[in-house]
């Protein structure tokens, strides 16, 4: 008889949704995998992506041993050799590198490929290690550091509704993100809330196909939140509906945030934003009188100039309004803040001195500095060659000769190509690990469910084995996987009360110990003064790079998640890249009339920083003035070898030195064109 086994487990991705699934093993090869239909957030759904992972991790271009470079760095050429000989050399690497340039010259390139506490971003995977070597810290902001810091200036924590309370909101507006494309799980919870009358409001420069779905779209020029912020703000004083009580018990600079507010009537916001002022007033009216009022802003709204702002005075509204006192209003950014688990804090396992800071969104910076040199750079759970800003100054870097690159993959990405060593990875049912949501209140295990494919690694299992063939002997570098998650769960905080490993992997997953419905700031907020604090004078609103669009380049660029794939995980799935389709660039009729741009046609999108080549789509999905296109290609698999993120500045936010993925000036011309751009 065939011997059949269902392991629960976690999707591991970069998405606030970290689904429970459960993986059907058949005489130990998984051969199924499907949302587990008992766990209250994932209700047995993954997404489009995920629903290949199975087909994905036994695919013919799966990194399966370590190699080493044979020909020139970019090239992709390597040969196959063993561990031991990959062990080798990278000791004798590091060893040169510390003892002639510091640890210091040594950079853990860090990314979100995986989030778990074991393995990936969030337990910062690999500390151990770089602590005992003195590398420089990985500053790992790329994804939400903007947004984090203002909501923690305002709320004193990002750490917001829970998700689930959506089904108890009566306006919900879905500001700045794509729901069904980048966390489809809420949107059940929106349904809810609209068969009982709820109202659903999209504001996001693209309709989205979130958009197409809502009651109403707002088409905002990118970057310019704050401002319809501050106008919807307006017209609830006009209203006289703000929540008097709230406001004296619970919140902290009021009167100069008032005067703030006074500012930005509709009419002024209109200008900002290019929502007609009737469209303001409407909302704001309905936001007045409509308790509660739930917010969804997620990590595409603060990726631009005015990022933590944006989020910053967003927040502020469920204060004014008095939303933070009732289940299903208030903001929901990321949940992660309210998981209390701290990786890696004790004495022992913390960087024995002081050392440097290097900005993972400053990788081009980074590899220029000639004064202070990386002499190597260890990359993994990212592919910064394809998400990382300003493209060709980060190829010129990964091309020094001097750089020792090692890179831990699990496909052949662009970032491997640069790579002198390449180490092969797990996939998620290959290994252990814990995980918890950052857009729900639950804490998931992964149990392995087969043995890795080759002789892939885990994260874990391959620092253990640097470390001992580097001769270190601190006894925590070599905690096994298990003894890493009693660790995390060893706080003794409240949340974490009846949460054991032996339950976690018993049931698969285990709600924080937290009421039912959770609303946080009822009684305060965990700021200094205990209370909201408001911005003051002009702190509310940043104006955008893309305001300006004076000079060459006169097209504000967005780059949204693809459907088909996960920042760029996937981007090799043959039946993924064939949904995309060909790199495309979404132009409003306007502009491209304006260019003399025939839809279908081929297109150069450009900048200072370079071009990307597209096939042009004229469409109402964006307004004049924005150009759209999706993140995720793979640059060699792209036409000119090249992704959007070839024309991303490295330019940092207002706050947290985001990244400014949204903010960038562009033109469009015939491919074979001149590039000459429309007139003012």
């Amino acid at each position: 008889m065939t011997a059949e086994l269902n392991v629960l487990g976690a999707c591991p991705l970069d998405c606030p949704d970290t689904c429970s699934w459960v993986v059907t093993v058949r005489d130990g090869e998984a051969v199924r995998l499907r949302g587990n239909p008992d766990q209250p957030y994932t209700r047995g759904s993954l997404c489009v992506k995920v629903n290949r992972y199975v087909e994905h991790s036994k695919a013919a271009d799966r990194i399966l041993y370590p190699m080493r470079r044979t020909g020139p760095k970019g090239s992709g050429r390597f040969e196959r050799v063993t561990w031991d000989e990959a062990l080798d050399e990278i000791a004798e690497r590091l060893t040169a590198i510390v003892a002639e340039h510091g640890g210091e010259a040594i950079w853990p390139y860090q990314g979100t490929g995986t989030l778990g506490y074991i393995q990936g971003e969030t337990g910062q995977a690999g500390r151990r290690l770089w602590n005992a070597l003195g590398a420089s810290f990985h500053d790992l902001n790329i994804c939400s550091r903007a947004g984090n810091t203002g909501l923690r200036i305002t709320n004193g924590t990002p750490g917001g509704m829970d998700p689930e309370t959506f089904a108890l909101s009566r306006l919900i507006l879905l500001w700045g993100t794509n729901t069904l494309t980048s966390g489809h799980h809420l949107w059940k919870f929106v349904q809810r809330a609209r068969a009982d009358g709820a109202h659903v409001v999209a504001i996001d420069p693209i309709r989205t196909r979130t958009a197409d779905q809502c009651d109403e779209h707002l088409a905002i020029r990118p970057g310019t939140d704050a401002a319809l912020a501050l106008a919807l703000l307006h017209v609830v004083l006009d209203e006289d509906a703000q929540d008097q009580d709230y406001l004296d018990r619970h919140t902290k600079g009021w009167d100069g945030f008032e005067r703030e507010i006074r500012r930005y009537p509709p009419e002024v916001a209109e200008e900002i934003t290019g929502i007609p002022a009737k469209d303001i007033r409407a909302l704001g009216r309905r936001l007045a009188h409509t308790r509660p009022t739930g917010i969804r802003a997620t990590m595409g709204l603060q990726r631009h100039r005015g990022g933590g702002t944006a989020l910053r005075t967003i927040a502020a509204i469920a204060g004014v309004t008095g939303d933070w006192r009732h289940p299903g209003g208030g903001v929901s950014y990321s949940t992660s803040a309210h998981v209390p688990i701290q990786a890696d804090t004790r004495p022992g396992l913390l960087p024995a001195g002081p050392v440097r800071t290097l900005t993972m969104t400053r990788l081009a910076e980074g590899l220029e500095d000639t004064a202070d040199p990386v002499k190597c750079l260890w990359v993994y759970a990212a592919n910064p060659m394809g998400s990382t800003s300003d493209q060709n100054r980060v190829r010129r870097g990964l091309l020094r000769d001097d750089l020792f690159t090692v890179v831990m993959e699990q496909f052949p990405t662009d970032t491997v190509d640069y790579a002198d060593i390449v180490l092969p990875a797990t996939m998620q049912f290959e290994h252990t690990d814990l995980h918890a949501g950052y857009g729900h209140m639950y804490l998931m295990w992964n149990e392995p469910a087969v043995p890795p494919p080759g002789e892939c690694l885990s994260t874990t299992e391959t620092f253990r084995r640097v470390a001992r063939r580097l001769g270190l002997t601190d006894p925590s570098l070599y905690d096994s996987d298990l003894d890493i998650a009693r660790e995390l769960l060893s706080g003794g905080h409240p949340y974490l009360e009846g949460v054991t490993v032996e339950r976690l992997r018993a049931e698969g997953w285990v709600r924080l110990n937290v009421p039912d419905p959770f609303v946080p700031f009822t009684e305060g907020f965990p700021t200094a003064s205990g209370r909201l604090e408001f911005p003051g004078p002009g702190e509310a609103y940043v104006e955008p790079f893309t305001a300006r669009a004076a000079g060459p380049y006169r097209l504000a660029l967005i780059t949204p998640a693809s459907h088909t794939f996960l920042n760029t995980i996937f981007g090799n799935n043959p039946e993924l890249t064939r949904r995309a389709g060909t790199p495309k660039v979404l132009v409003n009729e306007k502009d491209a009339a304006d260019r003399g741009l025939r839809d279908g046609a081929r297109v150069r999108v450009f900048n200072d920083n370079g071009e990307m080549a597209a096939e042009l789509e004229i469409s109402d999905r964006v307004a004049p003035g924005v150009v759209m296109t999706p993140k995720g290609h793979w640059p060699k698999l792209s036409p000119g070898g090249v992704n959007a993120n070839v024309l991303v500045d490295e330019r940092d936010a207002d706050m947290g030195r985001g990244a400014v993925y949204h903010d960038n000036l562009v033109e469009v011309a015939p491919e074979d064109g001149a590039g000459v751009t429309a007139s003012a």
